[in-house]
């Protein structure tokens, strides 16, 4: 997975010193990473995107990567991603909240290389919450992603 190099994502905190959490946590990474990689790299059936996802989150990395396409906008910038909390359901799947500072992140239409800024708000920070389930490999994949953008919880 290659990202542009004009754009970045940051984990902080994503080490819990538990083997099994840093596991999913790293495999989380990869799949925010993959999506990124997918849209900058105009790949919408990027393998790595078909690893890191399975089931409703593989669906809806696909819509997200095509409305980029379609919109002609590539990554720039900085994405911070941190306060990850695990919850274990069982030994195979467990669920991820986090948070996501987008203040420095931005499209960047492919074409001109114009960047769209936009103004610092609630609205740049976003809260997750994820499934991961453990394949027969032994990789963390994303089942399900929601987030919920300007919530309290990850805003300054």
């Amino acid at each position: 997975m290659t990202l542009p190099p004009d754009f970045k994502n940051v984990f902080e905190g994503w080490a819990t010193g538990d083997a099994a959490q840093d596991a999913a946590l790293t495999d989380l990474s990869n799949q925010i990473n993959a999506v990124d990689a997918a849209i900058a790299n105009d790949e919408p059936e990027s393998p790595a995107v078909v690893f890191y996802n399975k089931a409703m989150a593989l669906i809806n990395a696909g819509t997200w990567i095509a409305k980029m396409k379609t919109q002609g906008y590539v990554p720039t910038g900085t994405s911070r991603y941190f306060n990850p909390k695990l919850q274990s359901f069982d030994d195979k799947s467990v669920g991820v909240s986090y948070c996501s500072d987008e203040s420095k992140a931005f499209a960047k239409d492919r074409g001109t290389g114009k960047v769209h800024t936009t103004p610092v708000t609630d609205n740049s920070y976003v809260a997750y919450s994820a499934r991961l389930e453990r394949n027969e490999q032994g990789v963390w994949q994303t089942t399900q992603l929601n987030s919920k953008r300007g919530d309290k919880s990850c805003t300054p």
